[in-house]
């Protein structure tokens, strides 16, 4: 879902009665119109998080195009399993890109250059995973990511990312709940480290 321009597959969270941008209060009152980018936080904690999943997170030099973006400019990008970002990459731009690597099986990754969406389900199921996965990063969490989407152009029926991820989206917990994506209790389901493997956040200790 990218919400600057038409998305070749709007899910229902854009369409029908009401839908309409976001109002500017609440957490986008809280954090502004500045979105979190990665060169805000901590690029170790943005790829071990990615790892986790099998995926590469890879740095794009600032003045270079992003590989793999769908609309350009400083969104990321996806070719395969790598998902390409800058240092102006927003956050949210990351981890919705990551997610829908995240939400394919293994074995369809490797063929995926640029447009990853599969359907509308997905799109919709995407936006909950992105907020979820922004809890495991330090200095992220899920309130700044769905407020960056508002702030970004996304646009829901309910009026904010927030209210869609509260109110308005159990067809996506069910989506990702039947692909062992999240928990009962609508947490994110992290796939066991490789050996050696570091957390977001987390200094690795060698045992002695």
């Amino acid at each position: 879902m990218h919400p600057t321009k038409p998305h070749p597959h709007p899910g229902p969270p854009l369409e029908g009665e009401g839908a309409k941008q976001g109002p500017l209060g609440g957490e986008r009152e809280k954090y502004g119109t500045e979105v979190l980018r990665l060169r805000d936080i901590s690029f170790a904690d943005a790829a071990a998080l990615l790892a986790r999943y099998g995926l590469q997170l890879e740095r794009v030099a600032d003045d270079a195009p992003i590989p793999g973006s769908y609309w350009g400019e400083c969104e990321a990008g996806l070719i395969g399993t790598s998902v390409h970002a800058r240092g102006d990459t927003p956050v949210h731009s990351l981890l919705h890109e990551a997610c829908h690597l995240i939400v394919l099986p293994p074995v369809r990754r490797a063929a995926v250059h640029t447009d990853a969406t599969d359907s509308v389900e997905e799109e919709d199921a995407v936006c909950l995973l992105q907020a979820l996965l922004g809890d495991l990063l330090p200095g992220v969490g899920r309130a700044r990511v769905l407020a960056d989407m508002d702030a970004w152009g996304y646009t829901f029926r309910l009026g904010s990312a927030a209210a869609y991820f509260e109110r308005d989206a159990e067809a996506a917990w069910a989506w990702l709940a039947e692909r062992g994506l999240v928990d009962a209790a609508r947490k994110p389901v992290l796939p066991d480290a490789p050996v050696g493997a570091q957390l977001p956040g987390k200094k690795h200790v060698t045992a002695t």
